[in-house]
C-alpha cells in the first residue's frame, strides 16, 4: 500500500505499534473449520488480509488448514500466488477483457458473474484449448454482482455447452449479521433451488455470519472474512479471538485550566483542571475522526497505565488527547504507550464511537505504524 515497507519503520520512528497476532488468526480459522465441517472452509483474504497484510496472514491460514482463499482484486491474487502455489485461489471481482492469460498464467480462477464474463471466459477457454476453472456467482438478493435467478436458470438448462470447468456455484448473503431478518430466510431458498439445478457442482452461501448461522447455510464450502480477524460477524455473537493490537505513542503530557478548550473547533471544553496525554496518531492513521468526543458526546477509549481512559476532543490528522486526569500524576509520561485496540477494546467498539463497522477499521489501519508480525 503506497509503496511503503510498513514493517521496516523502525519502532521510534513510528507514532504507534500495531502487532498482528497470526497464531490468534489462525486459531480462528480452525474454530470456524470445526464448527463448519464437513463443509470446507475457506479464508477471505482481500484488503490486504483486512488490514494484516496478505502474504503472512494468507501463510498462517495455509499453514493451518486453510486450501481455498478468495481475494478481490487480479493484483491481490498475482501477489498471493507468489506466496501459496499450491493454493485454490478465486478473484470475486469479476473478469476483465484482456486479464486472462493473467488468470490462466498465475493459475487464478475468477468469480464469473454475468453473461458477457461467462461468453469471454468461454471463448479464451476455447481459444486455448483447455476447459480452465472459474466459479459462477447468482445474485440472490445483494443487487451488487452477480447473475440474475433466471440467468443461472438458462445457464443451468444449457450446462453441456459450458465451455469451462464451473468449479464453484456461489452467491452472497446480505444480512446474514441480523438475526431473523427474512432476506436471509429467501436467500437461503433461494440458492438451495438454483444449487439443485447444477448437480455436482460445489456450492458456497456462507460468509462470516453464515458460518455461525447453521449447518443449513454452509453448504460444501464456506467463506469466512471477518471472522478470522477478531471482528464480530452476528450481533448476537462475541467475536472470536481478536488478532490486531494497536498502541499509540505519547507525544506529551499537559495540564489544562478549566475553561480552555482542547483540540480543533474548541469541541471539547475542560470543566475542571484536567491533565491530558497527546497520541502521536490520528486519522491519517486509520482511527476514525468521530471516535473522538465533544462537550455533548463521548468518544472511543483507550487503556493506559492499567485504566480505561477517554478520548477527548477532535482527533486530527497525527495527534490525539487521551484525559488521564484520574490516574496518579507520574503514571504518564512522554514516550508510554497507550493501547486503542486489543484483548480488551475490539475493533467493533473502536468503530462504534466511530460511527462505521469493524471491516473499515481494520482495513484503514495504518501506514505509518511500526508493525510487529507474530
Amino acid at each position: 500500500m503506497s509503496g511503503i515497507d510498513r514493517a521496516a519503520i523502525p519502532q521510534a520512528e513510528a507514532g504507534g505499534i500495531l502487532t498482528v497476532d497470526l497464531g490468534a488468526l489462525a486459531a480462528n480459522w480452525r474454530d470456524l473449520a470445526g464448527r463448519v465441517a464437513p463443509a470446507e472452509c475457506a479464508a477471505v483474504v482481500k484488503g490486504d488480509a483486512y488490514g494484516t497484510g496478505l502474504e503472512t496472514s494468507a501463510q498462517a491460514l495455509w499453514d493451518a488448514g486453510a486450501r481455498t482463499l478468495f481475494v478481490a482484486l487480479l493484483s491481490e491474487g498475482k501477489r498471493l500466488r507468489a506466496v501459496l502455489p499450491a493454493a485454490t485461489i478465486y478473484v470475486l471481482n469479476g473478469l476483465f477483457a484482456g486479464t486472462e492469460e493473467t488468470y490462466r498464467d498465475s493459475r487464478l480462477r475468477p468469480v464469473l458473474g454475468s453473461l458477457p464474463e461467462i461468453a469471454l471466459w468461454t471463448a479464451f477457454c476455447a481459444r486455448i484449448g483447455n476447459r480452465l476453472p472459474a466459479a459462477l456467482h447468482v445474485d440472490t438478493g445483494m443487487n451488487r454482482l452477480g447473475l440474475a435467478p433466471s440467468e443461472a436458470v438458462g445457464l443451468a438448462e444449457t450446462r453441456e455447452e459450458i465451455g469451462f470447468e464451473l468449479a464453484l456455484l456461489m452467491s452472497h448473503l446480505a444480512c446474514a449479521d441480523e438475526p431473523g431478518h427474512p432476506l436471509t430466510v429467501r436467500q437461503l431458498e433461494d440458492f438451495r433451488a438454483i444449487a439443485a439445478l447444477f448437480p455436482g457442482v460445489p456450492a458456497s452461501l456462507a460468509n462470516s455470519a453464515g458460518c455461525l448461522s447453521g449447518p443449513d447455510f454452509h453448504f460444501d464450502l464456506v467463506r469466512p472474512g471477518i471472522a478470522l480477524y477478531g471482528g464480530r460477524s452476528r450481533a448476537d455473537m462475541a467475536p472470536l479471538r481478536p488478532v490486531v493490537t494497536l498502541e499509540l505513542r505519547v507525544s506529551q503530557v499537559r495540564d489544562v485550566h478549566a475553561g480552555e478548550t482542547i483540540g480543533y473547533g474548541a469541541a471539547a471544553t475542560a470543566s475542571e483542571p484536567m491533565r491530558i496525554a497527546i497520541l502521536a496518531a490520528g486519522y491519517a492513521d486509520g482511527i476514525p475522526r468521530l471516535a473522538g468526543s465533544s462537550d455533548t458526546r463521548g468518544g472511543a477509549e483507550a487503556i493506559i497505565a492499567g485504566r480505561r481512559c477517554p478520548l477527548i476532543g477532535r482527533i486530527s490528522m497525527d495527534l490525539m488527547a487521551l484525559d488521564i486526569t484520574a490516574l496518579p500524576e507520574d503514571a504518564v509520561k512522554a514516550g508510554d504507550l497507550a493501547t486503542l485496540l486489543g484483548r480488551q477494546i475490539g475493533v467493533d467498539e473502536l468503530a462504534r464511537h466511530g460511527e462505521t463497522i469493524g471491516y473499515e477499521i481494520l482495513t484503514s489501519l495504518g501506514r505509518r505504524y511500526h508493525r510487529r508480525i507474530g
